[in-house]
């Protein structure tokens, strides 16, 4: 009997609709009881406590209102934990969304890592890592967000030194500032154009 060939499934975009399933407050829909969202730390979570925020824009420098990313990292200690429990005071993962209104910001409250040994034993400088999913993306895209004042052992990071111009690892750098009085990190992402975020394909 001769094999049945089946057609490729089609594929699309992650947005609008990935909001409705897994970013239920940015779609005005009520929370689950059990919701991964946006706070990896809470008040009682060893470590410097911070919170990220950023916008998303699209190669035409327009704000991208639908976005939906998530975000996980090591502790303060540099130490990755698989089990994620949401009545731990930390928990390395998170999804946040970029809102509908004027400023269109997503935002997570976590605390800031610390330095990470890769596979090889070598010392990479505290980041976050971040997948990205949106309209007009087929596969989500994966990036790293590193911070600012850790410039010292930024400098020495092996995935930021994997990117030639200076400039384009400038990308991946969080800017610190000031949230409501308490200390937060700006990282704004730029899908394509002038000043395009660096993606890795993992």
């Amino acid at each position: 009997m001769p094999i049945e060939l089946l057609p490729e499934t089609p594929s699309q975009t992650a947005g609008p609709y990935v909001h409705i399933g897994l970013a239920l407050a940015a779609a005005g829909n009520p929370s689950r009881d059990q919701e991964i969202w946006n706070q990896m730390a809470k008040p009682g979570a060893p470590g410097e406590h911070i919170t990220l925020i950023g916008q998303v824009y699209d190669g035409n420098g327009h704000l991208v209102r639908d976005s939906f990313l998530e975000l996980w990292q090591a502790d303060h200690e540099g130490c990755y934990d698989s089990a994620f429990d949401l009545e731990k005071p930390f928990n390395g993962f998170a999804r946040t969304a970029t809102t509908f209104d004027a400023g269109s910001e997503w935002s997570v409250q976590t605390i800031k890592p610390g330095v990470v040994l890769n596979a090889a034993g070598v010392a990479m400088a505290p980041h976050v890592n971040v997948s990205l999913f949106a309209r007009g993306i087929n596969i989500h895209l994966q990036t790293r967000l590193y911070f600012d004042d850790e410039a010292e052992v930024n400098a020495q990071d092996p995935v930021l030194n994997l990117i030639e111009q200076p400039q384009r690892r400038e990308t991946l750098i969080a800017k610190r500032c000031e949230l409501d009085g308490k200390t937060a990190y700006r990282f704004d992402i730029r899908i394509q154009g002038e000043g395009e975020t660096v993606f890795f394909d993992f």
